[in-house]
């Protein structure tokens, strides 16, 4: 069986293009933003800044004791004597 593929292939692109391009267009909304949803938007964003930081002041000494150096064996030797 011999495919030929040539010209069937170029038109699968061409109309694959067409689609995308389709696709890609925008749409009008014709959505009407109040003030109050920027209050939420800006609330929203406050609030996840805010619980980033509870977050990491949590787990704060974890963060510190994995970034720390540990000690090596001479040195818990030598405070010990």
């Amino acid at each position: 069986m011999i495919k030929d593929t040539g010209p069937q292939r170029f038109q699968t692109r061409y109309l694959f293009a067409i689609l995308v391009a389709l696709l890609m267009m925008p749409l009008s909304a014709l959505a009407y933003l109040d003030p109050t949803t920027g209050s939420m938007l800006i609330s929203a964003i406050v609030g996840l800044f805010a619980s980033l930081v509870l977050a990491i002041k949590t787990y704060w000494y974890r963060i510190k004791a994995f970034f720390k150096r540990k000690p090596t064996r001479s040195e818990t030797d030598d405070e010990v004597a």
